[in-house]
């Protein structure tokens, strides 16, 4: 036997003892890992939250759950960036094109949409738009490069065409072709339903009830998932459930806003996306790991029965 081939059947034989050896420390590190998990079940249960959008939450996928505990794309992604082209005259673009800004224009409707689209895979961005500076007909959601991003008047624009589809976020209506399809989020048990009455209260008339909208944060994340044809979104780290299906697929679809404010700002980044692949068996196991721990016990992460790289990985990719 050649050095060459002595050399390739030494590593060979290498590699397959380090795989059973690994095999055999994960299986051993999953016997302690769950031990230690279960040993702590009961302890410091997280304090429940003042927001009425866990109360609505639905279960997500393991492919959404996987994109949105992944760590974001650098800040820098061309996919977070605004259109110098598409947007209305009255939209301010910044240097690094995540903001814009509107001008303080009257009687005027205006729209922006996303430089990049997309056509497949499951996509999420983050829009930040301070609640102070919305107004009335405050819109975002998705549109095809169709769709209009100007009309004079007060409109809502996003939703206000068959090639668009947007959530009004001061009377939490969804629309699309012109039309009001009803309040998102709608509600899911009757349980949690009696319990966002203290945050969706109604006053009635002898004519009509009236429901109060949900105040919606600064910080919303929008999930399209163009392989499906859904769009959704996630208010308070809970994923509020399709908002749109049945979207056209095969077509570019761009995150898009609509605007009649003078001076809102809003901000877009992308964060993160997978495509219509399963997620991997890692990002599964380090997910399940999270998400027993919760938000307090993060800090606890060192006190795992795990190696320091593994430790690691689970902490940067939160």
């Amino acid at each position: 036997m050649s050095a060459n081939s002595l050399r390739s059947a030494t590593t060979e034989k290498d590699s397959a003892k380090h795989s059973c050896d690994l095999t055999c420390v994960f299986s051993s590190m999953g016997v302690s890992l769950s031990v230690w998990l279960y040993s702590r079940a009961d302890d410091d249960s997280p304090p429940s939250s003042s927001s009425a959008f866990p109360l609505l939450a639905v279960p997500t996928s393991s492919r959404l759950a996987v994109t949105l505990n992944s760590s974001p794309v650098v800040p820098g992604d061309s996919r977070s960036h605004w259109s110098s082209v598409h947007r209305s005259p009255h939209f301010l673009l910044s240097t690094c094109k995540q903001e814009v800004t509107r001008s303080p224009v009257e009687l005027s409707s205006d729209g922006v949409r996303a430089e990049m689209g997309v056509k497949s895979g499951l996509h999420v961005w983050e829009v930040l738009w301070s609640a102070n500076h919305r107004g009335s007909h405050a819109v975002m959601g998705i549109s095809r490069q169709s769709c209009p991003l100007q009309a004079s008047g007060y409109n809502v624009l996003i939703g206000g065409d068959s090639q668009s589809w947007g959530w009004e976020l001061k009377t939490n209506q969804l629309w699309h072709a012109g039309q009001s399809l009803g309040l998102y989020p709608g509600k899911r048990k009757r349980c949690r339903s009696e319990a966002v009455e203290d945050f969706r209260t109604k006053s009635s008339t002898s004519s009509h009830t009236k429901v109060t909208p949900l105040p919606i944060p600064e910080r919303v994340l929008l999930v399209l998932d163009a392989d499906a044809g859904t769009l959704g979104f996630v208010v308070d780290s809970s994923f509020l459930g399709v908002a749109f299906k049945d979207l056209p697929r095969g077509v570019e679809l761009f995150p898009a806003v609509s605007s009649v404010r003078g001076g809102a700002s809003i901000q877009l980044r992308y964060l993160n996306g997978a495509a219509r692949d399963p997620p991997a068996l890692m990002a599964l196991c380090g997910l399940t790991i999270r998400q027993f721990l919760g938000e307090q016990r993060q800090n606890q992460m060192d006190k795992l029965p795990l190696p320091t790289c593994i430790q690691h990985y689970l902490l940067s990719s939160q």
